[in-house]
């Protein structure tokens, strides 16, 4: 098991930090991935924010109504040794096809 920590992202429009309206899981809950983790409510509105990874919640930074900064911890989760470090799916390789053919123009 590996634990996995993610900061508050950048929301956007130049805001740098954020309140915790309420969260929306506890600590111990299995989340997965894209399910509501938190209600944030920042200088211009309220905003509910995804799971950016399927595990346990091991650890909750911040209580409710308190605030923070872009970039510091807000959630940490344990994963399976294999999930770890990987956030989303790995794209496949594809081998380039041809879609246009080029000819120059006959003088």
């Amino acid at each position: 098991m590996a634990e996995v920590t993610f900061p508050l992202p950048d929301l956007g429009e130049g805001l740098i930090s954020a309140r915790v309206l309420e969260w929306l899981v506890a600590e111990g809950d299995w989340v997965e991935r894209n399910a509501p983790l938190v209600e944030l409510e920042t200088t211009k509105s309220a905003v509910e924010i995804p799971s950016p990874q399927s595990g346990r919640v091991a650890r909750l930074h911040v209580a409710e109504d308190a605030e923070l900064e872009v970039g510091e911890s807000l959630v940490t989760f344990t994963v399976s040794d294999d999930q770890a470090g990987i956030v989303g799916a790995v794209p496949e390789e594809r081998k380039p096809q041809r879609r246009v053919r080029l000819t120059l123009p006959e003088d």
